[in-house]
């Protein structure tokens, strides 16, 4: 879900800096070049932190940069398929649940709630199953598992959808629930 890594990259300097501390003026750069984007190796970069090992500059011909080699951090975000994650539903609409894991909502469609029928309720503002009586409304915390990633090339483009059908997921009430209709089956006595 959530990594550090270590980067080494060059980071180009302009003039205005020139005079300026080399390390806030390095990390201002890399935060504004690589905060809030979109890796395909790491995932989403969140923060950049602790530069180091900053080189002495080089100069390219025609080129008023200073370019140095640089080592610094980042904290990034990464779902993983069937990775099971925790979130709060941020919004509810007609074809499901968007919920928040990390720095994305994800999309759990209607058919992928519960096993059972689930519509929305617009009165309430909720969904709402047919048979099971169970409801989704906002700022529920649901457990769900990662089904299908579409990373695209920008933050705002990345796309996961969850489902919550599989035993063991959905809403800490439903968890709880299943727990204890499994227990009265499991503990009834065998009558003679």
């Amino acid at each position: 879900m959530y990594y550090v890594t270590t980067v080494k990259d060059t980071v180009s300097i302009p003039p205005k800096y020139i005079g300026q501390d080399i390390s806030k003026s390095a990390a201002e750069i890399l935060k504004n070049k690589y905060e809030q984007t979109l890796d395909k190796n790491l995932g989403i970069i969140l923060a950049v932190f602790n530069v180091r090992d900053i080189s002495e500059g080089y100069i390219l011909p025609e080129d008023p940069n200073t370019h140095h080699s640089v080592t610094f951090d980042v904290l990034s975000f990464s779902a993983e398929m069937e990775e099971v994650m925790v979130g709060e539903v941020s919004e509810l609409v007609e074809y499901g649940a968007f919920v928040r894991i990390g720095p994305l909502d994800a999309l759990v469609h209607l058919s992928q709630i519960t096993t059972d029928f689930v519509s929305f309720d617009r009165r309430s503002g909720m969904l709402v199953s047919r048979n099971l009586g169970r409801s989704l409304k906002k700022g529920d915390v649901v457990y769900a598992k990662v089904s299908t990633i579409s990373l695209g090339n920008s933050v705002q483009n990345a796309k996961i959808a969850l489902t919550m059908r599989p035993d063991g997921l959905g809403k800490l009430e439903w968890l709880t629930e299943s727990g204890k209709k499994e227990k009265k089956k499991g503990g009834a006595k065998p009558r003679r």
